[in-house]
């Protein structure tokens, strides 16, 4: 890593700034990993490095195959941290296969980057896969990406399609454990607007998770991660 970038017009930084919006990430195919971890975590699930800008007075002890040093000064500055990164990667958005078991969560317009993260932190946890529909939050966007502690990286990530899932409402469905081993696959919506009649009406059944205080419902990661371990409690491996 010869070169150091001294410049706050330097096209890498230029382009880390430019994709801190969804779209351009979308439209460049392309997204930042902050911090050691999160960039292990990409590697390591075998997502291409585009490039990596490490701090020039603080390297990470990451190798990097693609690494530029950086003025600590300047790598502050492009951050979305509340701290300065070690490194800032930058991945190609483009998924590595990975077989989908058969225990998973399919999410309906949950817009909350920090649920998003959540959700693919429990997927991870119980050995199951994430699928978002269109209006989710971008799971590669950063705070979707720290709240997912580098999970999302590890996780099959597939399109929404709820035929044949179990919808999980607030009310007036069965009980989560009255649900038959075959049925691990669960439809989530957002807390606001939850999961419209014709989503509902497209999966194979519904169940709710009893509540026995006054709280009305759960937060949506809570419910999925819920649903994620009753199930793997109650049947092991999937």
């Amino acid at each position: 890593m010869a070169r150091l970038i001294s410049s706050a017009s330097n096209s890498r930084l230029k382009l880390v700034r430019k994709l801190g919006t969804a779209r351009q990430r979308d439209q460049l195919g392309l997204f930042v990993c902050e911090g050691e971890d999160l960039a292990a975590a990409a590697l390591e699930g075998g997502w291409e490095l585009e490039f990596a800008l490490v701090d020039a007075e603080r390297p990470p002890e990451l190798e990097l195959p693609r690494g530029e040093r950086v003025e600590p000064k300047l790598l502050a500055a492009v951050s979305r941290l509340g701290h300065s990164p070690r490194v800032i990667a930058v991945f190609r958005a483009r998924r590595p296969e990975r077989e989908r078991p058969r225990l998973g969560l399919e999410l309906w317009r949950v817009r909350d980057p920090g649920n998003v993260g959540t959700l693919a932190r429990a997927a991870d946890a119980f050995g199951g896969y994430l699928a978002l529909s269109e209006g989710c939050a971008d799971p590669f966007g950063p705070k979707a990406l720290r709240a997912s502690t580098g999970s999302i990286f590890r996780v099959p990530l597939g399109e929404f399609s709820p035929e044949s899932c179990v919808a999980l409402l607030s009310q007036g469905a069965p009980p989560l454990a009255e649900l038959e081993p075959s049925q691990s696959r669960f439809v989530l919506g957002s807390e606001r607007e939850g999961l419209p009649e014709e989503v509902v009406a497209s999966c194979a059944a519904t169940a709710t998770i009893p509540l026995d205080g006054r709280t009305e419902s759960l937060n949506v990661a809570m419910a999925g991660t819920i649903a994620l371990y009753d199930w793997r409690r109650r049947h092991g491996a999937g």
